[in-house]
């Protein structure tokens, strides 16, 4: 593959990350493909043959591993329900963006120039899904360990803070436990807007009390727009 950084001039060197993670990487193509957003390969076919969509797929279960087996070891009397909400909040779409914006993984994309217009590289799915592709590219460079590392360094580092905050609780069984208690009504959602193309749709969803729109939230599925859109009202309400 042609290499990237001549391809794409608001790319910066990704020299920079690997020193910033100490992670050097063997394969070079590998690390840059971590970086190809969809839309970059569909105006660059004739140079560019893989995005990071499979990476991401195969980081994904590597941070879940690699969570779950924290969690494990590190809470040895805590319940599955507590593990798994604890689970949820560390590889959950806004940590993982928020993780990603500290290593400020926005700089390096490549990206369609439609995609640059619109604010790519600030995106939150865009920068959590980048995350979550650089782990699996390191998993497949490096090994198990080296992505371990890494994983225990950027994200199981903020298991404190997220408990102190009590960002592991659902906001949507919250919302809908309160919701109950205090109204007597069950929330419910509804789709409000699709946008973008089909590999990269954003979704807002409206969260209702009775026929009364309280809330928005937006995400890259229906699901995760609803939890944004939870966490919104819970704000709102003044119910965190």
């Amino acid at each position: 593959m042609q290499s990237l950084k001549s391809q794409n001039n608001s790319a910066t060197s990704l020299g920079a990350l690997e020193r910033k993670i100490r992670v050097k990487f063997k394969n070079d193509n590998l690390l840059e493909t971590a970086f190809v957003h969809s839309s970059y390969l569909n105006e660059h076919k004739d140079h560019v043959k893989d995005h990071n969509e499979r990476l991401e797929f195969l980081g994904d279960a590597v941070l879940e591993l690699v969570t779950t087996e924290y969690l494990y070891s590190t809470f040895p009397d805590r319940g599955e329900g507590e593990l798994t909400s604890l689970r949820a909040a560390l590889v959950k779409g806004n940590h993982l963006s928020q993780v990603a914006e500290g290593l400020q993984l926005g700089k390096f994309l490549f990206l369609s120039h439609g995609e640059e217009k619109s604010g790519g590289r600030e995106k939150s799915y865009i920068l959590a899904n980048t995350l979550e592709a650089l782990i699996g590219a390191i998993y497949l460079d490096r090994g198990f360990a080296v992505a371990h590392k890494f994983i225990s360094k950027f994200i199981l580092t903020n298991l404190e803070d997220i408990l102190r905050k009590g960002l592991h609780v659902d906001a949507k069984s919250k919302f809908q436990e309160i919701a109950q208690d205090t109204l007597s009504v069950t929330p419910t959602y509804a789709v409000l807007s699709e946008t973008g193309p089909d590999h990269d749709k954003v979704f807002e969803v409206g969260a209702y009390l009775g026929e009364i729109l309280v809330a928005k939230g937006k995400g890259s599925s229906k699901q995760k727009a609803e939890q944004d859109a939870a966490v919104a009202l819970l704000k709102e309400k003044g119910w965190n």
